[in-house]
């Protein structure tokens, strides 16, 4: 493929895919083995709690990615999560091994593993010519949803045969392995004036550096809400409540259709469907088509297809059905972060990134909590009912919004689309 002979990008793919094999085997071993030192659900649902709590304070991460070579943050974020994950085969050799412990270590290494994800956004319009930031963002996205599918069923797997400290032994090499991979690359130097900004404010001192910090913070935020970005992130944030929440429910959703099994069917399914629409963006020219109504109908398809999943008396169906109501949100999840890595000025570059994503992601504890607690009253399957057809009132919402409608087409845009909705 033409796109891997830009080196730095070969280097960031294939440091990505080898620490998201690292981070998928992780995910799972963690949450068998806290399972297994509990023995109840109660702490497997704390920990995956846990594991999302950072992603709601991603956004203070912009100022750092803005501001920290990007190179420096990925090596040594995989250098801190490959350490911290020998702290449990260590643990457990020493006999001080605790359910509390791989709860406390639960979420610092998820601190570390989202600046990953937009260090390396917001350094992909440095490594790719702006004509190959879609199919960029495409590889990267199939390089996180190939990995997870395939991985995390292996995972289980080498819990039983090699037991949880190999496994644990294993991650930690993964992480190391991705480290050396990022050590390759070599980013463009920042500019002099970038530079000797930052050796001023270092001068001035911690409190002034806190409020420069918290002023860069302020200035993403910002301007993403006086965009139009804001219009389209209340979308992100239902899909990624109602994702949760039917996540919550497929313990007995899986039940109810067919079996205990179907619980790793229906991750699969959905996926599976998330990786097709990210392979298929590039293919479909969607930046040539107005992203408003991209957004509307994508996100109509996705409601009326996961509803209906729930509906059918067949399981295979609802499989079927499920997995292709992800499609779209496969294609417009790679499609969104082309457009804020064009339209965002490249000194707010991850500030934006950041912001974007973190605000998204702080639906999902909300929506896990909400599913698991409605679902005991109404049952599962009302649950997926309902968080399909909320999918489906947010496209109706865009139709009828003439501002989202009117978007032009995400191969027109630039800063200064950001710049006129920002003045508007």
């Amino acid at each position: 493929m033409g796109i891997f002979k830009y080196r730095n990008f070969s280097l960031m793919f294939f440091g990505r895919m080898i620490s998201n094999i690292g981070d998928s085997l992780y995910g799972v071993a963690a949450m068998l083995l806290i399972f297994q030192l509990g023995g109840s659900t109660f702490y497997t649902g704390l920990a995956g709690f846990l594991s999302i709590l950072p992603r709601i304070v991603e956004f203070s991460a912009g100022p750092l990615i803005d501001r920290i070579p990007i190179r420096s943050l990925l090596i040594r974020t995989q250098l801190i999560q490959s350490g911290l994950l020998l702290v449990i085969p260590l643990a457990y050799y020493l006999d001080y091994l605790s359910v509390a412990l791989v709860l406390i270590l639960t979420p610092i290494i998820s601190v570390f593993n989202v600046l990953i994800f937009p260090a390396q956004l917001a350094a992909l319009p440095e490594v790719l010519p702006e004509e190959k930031l879609t199919k960029g963002n495409s590889l990267f996205t199939i390089a996180y949803q190939g990995v997870d599918i395939t991985f995390n069923g292996l995972a289980g797997i080498l819990f039983v045969v090699i037991g949880p400290f190999a496994l644990y032994m294993v991650n930690s090499i993964a992480f190391l392995i991705g480290a050396m991979i990022f050590s390759f690359i070599r980013l463009p130097n920042r500019s002099v004036a970038k530079v000797e900004t930052e050796k001023t404010i270092r001068k001035k001192g911690f409190k002034t550096t806190m409020q420069n910090y918290i002023q860069d913070l302020q200035e993403g935020i910002t301007t993403m809400f006086k965009s139009f970005i804001a219009k389209l992130l209340y979308g992100a944030i239902i899909l990624n409540l109602v994702s949760a929440a039917t996540l919550a429910v497929f313990p007995a959703f899986g039940e109810v259709i067919g079996g205990a099994q179907y619980v790793g069917f229906l991750l699969m399914a959905s996926a599976f469907g998330s990786l097709s629409g990210a392979l298929i963006a590039p293919l479909l020219k969607l930046e040539q088509i107005p992203i408003g109504k991209l957004y509307a109908f994508g996100y109509l398809i996705s409601g009326s297809l996961w509803t209906l999943s729930a509906l059918m008396p067949v399981a295979w169906l609802t499989l079927v059905l499920y997995m292709i109501s992800w499609i779209p949100a496969g294609a417009l999840n790679v499609l969104v972060f082309t457009m804020l890595q064009k339209i965002a000025p490249k000194h707010l570059i991850g500030r934006i990134i950041t912001a974007a994503t973190s605000l998204s992601a702080m639906a999902a504890p909300v929506g896990s909590l909400l599913g698991g607690s409605v679902g005991a009253w109404i049952g599962s399957v009302l649950v997926v009912i309902c968080s399909g057809i909320s999918v489906l009132i947010v496209a109706i919402c865009w139709l009828i919004n003439t501002e989202v409608r009117n978007l032009p087409p995400t191969k027109s845009l630039d800063e200064n689309s950001l710049v006129i909705q920002r003045e508007g």
